[in-house]
């Protein structure tokens, strides 16, 4: 009798435990690699949103060359109907291998805004301790370009269609 209540209690605290381990999976848009003339380390911003219960989840990644670097301070969303959205540093970020992300929360009335109008440019911080080969600290603009010198045509555009992407998420 003690042993099946032992092992039920285990059971029980074991299924509590990975249901609240479990990440809710959201749905998220592909990664866009926005171009970044002036960051010389790596010439992409790898930009995604995903859709979450409250809003957006918008995920910045950049290669770097050192772990000490990080976004820091406000990001802005410039999109195509000349509206900014000011995503403020909630000190949500990781780092993966040699590459730095941070994650930025946009509310209900932010997401709806993205999912109508197409993100032309991404205005960013890096910041971090600067020594020999340490990458490249300051202000960045990633703009929302397959290719430099790509031809926009309307069958073959030179800019990502954030907006429907992010409808989809729907």
């Amino acid at each position: 009798m003690r042993f099946k209540a032992i092992v039920f209690i285990v059971l029980g605290v074991g299924f509590i435990q990975l249901g609240t381990a479990q990440p809710m999976t959201t749905a998220s848009t592909s990664v866009w690699n926005f171009l970044c003339e002036r960051y010389a380390y790596s010439s992409y911003l790898e930009v995604q949103i995903s859709k979450t219960a409250t809003g957006g989840l918008l995920t910045l990644t950049l290669e770097s060359a050192s772990t000490t670097t990080i976004f820091s301070g406000t990001t802005y969303l410039f999109l195509h109907n000349n509206t900014v959205i000011t995503c403020t540093d909630k000190n949500k970020r990781s780092i993966e291998g040699s590459k730095i992300i941070s994650y930025y929360t946009l509310n209900a009335a932010e997401m709806k805004l993205v999912q109508q109008h197409r993100i032309d440019y991404i205005h960013f911080n890096i910041k971090g301790t600067t020594k020999s080969f340490s990458g490249q600290l300051g202000n960045f603009t990633a703009l929302n370009k397959r290719s430099y010198f790509g031809k926009d045509t309307p069958e073959n555009p030179n800019y990502f269609d954030t907006a429907a992407d992010c409808k989809a998420l729907n």
